[in-house]
C-alpha cells in the first residue's frame, strides 16, 4: 500500500485499492445485497471522500461495485424496514450525510471521481452517478430511478442534476416512469461518457481514463474541476468564474506546479509534478 499522510478510513461497506500512482479505487462491497448501502455505509463513505480530498498523493478516484451484477442497487431497504420497527439510538443513522448517498450524490469535493458502472445502478446508485465527474458504463449497465413506483421520490440530489444534464423532458421520462435505462440510452442523453468495449474491459478502460488524468498538474485538476462544477451548480458563468478565481487563483499562480509546468514546456520534457497545496 502507498504511504499516506494519514491512514485511509476503513469500513465493511467498501474495499480500497491503489491500482496506479495517484489513483484510488473504491469498490462498494455488499454483493449479496446488490451493493445496496446501509446508513452507516453512507457515513463511512462520506468520511472516505473527505480523506481522499485531503490526501495529497491521490489525484482521482474510481468507484465501482463488487461482483458481476450490480453497481449499486440503492438504499438498503431491509434496514429501513428494521429501523421502522426498532429505530436506531444514534440520530445520524436515520439519514444520509451532507454529501448525500454514498457520500457522493451531493458531494462538491476537490478531486474527480469516475463511476465504473458494472451493472444495475438503481435509485441512489443512479443518483451518485449523476454527481460523479465522469461515468464509464459496461454494455450491461442499467440505470433507473424507481422511487415514484414505491410512492416516494429520488431525494438524494439526483432530480436537479438529472435535469441539468439531460433537460426537462428526458428527466421527466426517467423519473416519472421509473423504467430501466440501457447504457446506450444513458450515453445518448449525456448521462454516461463512454461505454466500455466489453463488460470485461470496463475496469481497464475506467482506470485508463483515471491514469490519463494523473498525468496533468495536481493543482490544475483541482481548479479546473472547481471551475466546471461551479458553472454547473451556480448556473451563472460569470459568477462561477469569479468564485473559482477567488477560491483557487492565488494558490495556483504561486504554486510550484505552475512553475514546473511552464519549465517543462520550455525545456520540452515531461513535468515532475509535486503534491498540490490548494
Amino acid at each position: 500500500m502507498p504511504s499516506f499522510e494519514t491512514p485511509p478510513p476503513q469500513s465493511s461497506a467498501y474495499l480500497l485499492s491503489y491500482p496506479a500512482p495517484g489513483v484510488l479505487l473504491v469498490t462498494i462491497n455488499r454483493p449479496k445485497h446488490m451493493n445496496s448501502i446501509p446508513f452507516q455505509g453512507h457515513w463511512d463513505l462520506h468520511t472516505l471522500w473527505r480523506w481522499f480530498d485531503e490526501e495529497p498523493s491521490l489525484q482521482v478516484s474510481v468507484v465501482t461495485g463488487a461482483g458481476d451484477k450490480a453497481f449499486c442497487a440503492g438504499q438498503d431497504l431491509l434496514e429501513i424496514e428494521r429501523n421502522s420497527k426498532n429505530p436506531p439510538t444514534q440520530e445520524y443513522l436515520k439519514g444520509h450525510p451532507p454529501s448525500g448517498f454514498a457520500g457522493l450524490s451531493r458531494r462538491k469535493g476537490k478531486k474527480p471521481v469516475i463511476a465504473a458502472v458494472n451493472g444495475f445502478a438503481f435509485g441512489g446508485g443512479f443518483e451518485l452517478c449523476l454527481n460523479c465527474d465522469m461515468v464509464v458504463a459496461s454494455p450491461r449497465a442499467k440505470f433507473s430511478l424507481p422511487e415514484a413506483k414505491r410512492g416516494v421520490y429520488a431525494g438524494a440530489g439526483g432530480l436537479p442534476r438529472l435535469t441539468n444534464i439531460a433537460g426537462l423532458q428526458i428527466a421527466s421520462e426517467v423519473a416519472l416512469t421509473g423504467r430501466n435505462i440501457s447504457a446506450e440510452e444513458a450515453k445518448s442523453w449525456h448521462l454516461v461518457n463512454r461505454i466500455s468495449k466489453t463488460h470485461e474491459s470496463l475496469m481497464d478502460e475506467a482506470l485508463a481514463l483515471a491514469k490519463e488524468i494523473t498525468l496533468v498538474s495536481p493543482d490544475a485538476i483541482i481548479i479546473t474541476r472547481a471551475g466546471i462544477r461551479e458553472t454547473w451548480e451556480v448556473g451563472d458563468v460569470t459568477k462561477a468564474e469569479q468564485n473559482t478565481q477567488e477560491r483557487y487563483g492565488k494558490g495556483l499562480m504561486e504554486g510550484q506546479n505552475l512553475r514546473e509546468g511552464l519549465a517543462a514546456f520550455r525545456e520540452k520534457r515531461k513535468p515532475n509534478w509535486v503534491k498540490p497545496n490548494l
